[in-house]
């Protein structure tokens, strides 16, 4: 093959690589939102945890099928893996649309449709997994590891904060003020959109060639396994933490503002009818600015090393929580946001703009993790990457413990559990992230 062909097959895998990227964030992103249509059904009844319930099933799939994943991107390879992916998605968002079209009675009180919502979430995890697993070890190849190889998956992770800000905004704009009378059928339009863009992926993707980067449809032998790598160790119960801290952050947020009882918006006599556009568009001020990190991340990546990205920014994460859980919730200040009809500006109290900035910090953590977790690795990379997709169940565990603190002690509270995550990270990448383990062979 020509070097020529050689670097157009590149730019095409790339291409690829984002968009999934962005996919991934658009199934992901959706089950915060949607969660809060259903924790004020009856039945449900406000319960936080259970609101998170959704984002659980999504994640727990990571847990299942992280090892599968990695096995079949080694046997089946890239293209095969990502087809497999999109076609599942496709299957978990039709299921969700099916919980909505009306009711189907209960089960142990509640409500019927809650668990076929909850058997799609979980179906669409399966499809994230997948999609994980194919477009984070294909971006660090590609980019010839090290620096670089975060430096691209930064790239890719700013079009997956660009999903990640639409979504919240969807769902807000679709759904107004969130009440008992909410319902799915609300937000039909966002999952008739996450339908056509699986199927026109799948279309697309089966036309474009796309080449494995490493070896991974052949055979190697195994001497040892990606646990015998402290710094993946670690680094994998990093990202454990990691992806709680993503999601529970902004989650938790979105309850903390939207509650029709112990919201911010109602103790302050702020709830108006567009509370959950509003909030919704609050939410996506994180994932915007997790979108302006990764771009900035994209730049100096080349040149600032993943382990000082990390320290700082999880240090920096850390004083901003703690700031707003010190923050009196009668202390507001006003945010830009997008009411359903014109653009104004929204009193919101000021722990919410603190926590939208950890954004910004939570922006290169993924990346940074995944990039120290497996340099060295050789041909244990693929390995590694399925351990570290089964992993992302944190994403559902974390949020759903920090939900439930803030069943018991209030929203404010709760955000210890985020606060506690980021210390580990902060030490992963001041002393866990050394690769002590060179003389394992990786060839």
């Amino acid at each position: 093959m020509s070097n020529t062909n050689k670097q157009n097959g590149r730019i095409i895998a790339i291409v690829t690589c984002m968009f999934l990227y962005a996919m991934i964030a658009f199934v992901t992103n959706l089950a915060a939102p949607v969660g809060n249509v259903w924790k004020n059904q009856e039945g449900i009844d406000g319960s936080n945890m259970l609101g998170m319930m959704g984002n659980m099933m999504n994640f727990l799939a990571y847990l299942f099928m992280g090892i599968p994943a990695g096995k079949m991107l080694k046997t089946k390879g890239y293209k095969t893996t990502a087809l497999i992916g999109i076609a599942v998605g496709f299957v978990g968002v039709l299921i969700q649309f099916i919980s909505g079209l009306g009711d189907m009675g209960k089960i142990a009180g509640l409500p019927t449709a809650f668990f076929v919502y909850l058997l799609g979430a979980f179906i669409s995890g399966f499809s994230v997994c997948l999609l994980n697993t194919v477009v984070n070890p294909m971006l660090n190849v590609i980019g010839g590891g090290g620096n670089r190889g975060n430096q691209l998956n930064l790239v890719g992770g700013t079009l997956n904060s660009l999903a990640g800000t639409l979504t919240p905004m969807l769902v807000g704009l679709l759904v107004g003020a969130v009440t008992k009378d909410t319902v799915m059928a609300d937000i039909n339009m966002v999952l008739y959109i996450a339908m056509t863009v699986f199927a026109a992926a799948f279309v697309v993707l089966v036309f474009i060639p796309i080449e494995n980067p490493t070896s991974t449809v052949k055979e190697t032998v195994m001497e040892h396994s990606p646990w015998a790598f402290r710094h993946c160790m670690l680094g994998v119960i990093g990202i454990f933490f990691y992806v709680g801290i993503e999601i529970g952050i902004p989650g938790t947020l979105n309850f903390y503002l939207t509650d029709p009882d112990t919201g911010a918006f109602k103790i302050l006599g702020l709830y108006p009818e567009s509370a959950a556009s509003i909030a919704g568009f609050v939410v996506a001020s994180y994932w915007l600015l997790m979108l302006v990190g990764r771009m900035i991340g994209s730049f100096i990546g080349g040149s600032v090393s993943s382990r000082m990205m990390l320290a700082v920014t999880t240090a920096t994460a850390i004083v901003l929580i703690i700031a707003a859980m010190a923050s009196p919730m009668q202390t507001t200040v006003p945010m830009p946001v997008f009411t359903g009809s014109t653009f104004e500006m929204a009193t919101v109290p000021v722990a919410a703009l603190l926590l939208v900035l950890c954004g910004l910090c939570t922006s290169i953590m993924w990346s940074s993790i995944f990039n120290l977790s497996i340099e060295g690795l050789g041909k244990y990379t693929e390995a590694a990457s399925g351990i570290f997709m089964m992993m992302v169940v944190g994403g559902g565990i974390m949020p759903l413990l920090q939900n439930a603190v803030a069943d018991k002690a209030g929203f404010m509270a709760s955000y210890i559990v985020p606060v506690l995550s980021l210390a580990y990270l902060c030490f992963y990448a001041l002393i866990g992230s050394k690769n002590v383990n060179k003389d394992i062979p990786v060839e």
